[in-house]
């Protein structure tokens, strides 16, 4: 199966609420799904979204 992958970084002051409905958006409406979560000292998060690559594409991410 292939994938792509969108790299995020969340900032500390990001809340685990705000980054899970963040998320969730992003995998309702794009087809997304968390890969992966790496939490750092400082309180910032680097997320991995990866999605199956389609035909028809869906749109991207917004920032």
């Amino acid at each position: 199966m292939d994938y792509e992958y969108a790299p995020l970084r969340l900032p500390s002051n990001v809340d685990k609420l705000t980054a899970a409905a963040q998320l969730a958006i992003q995998a309702e409406f794009s087809g997304w799904e968390l890969a992966r979560v790496q939490l750092f000292r400082d309180g910032t998060r680097k997320v991995m979204l990866r999605r199956k690559i389609q035909a028809n594409p869906q749109p991207g991410l917004s920032y």
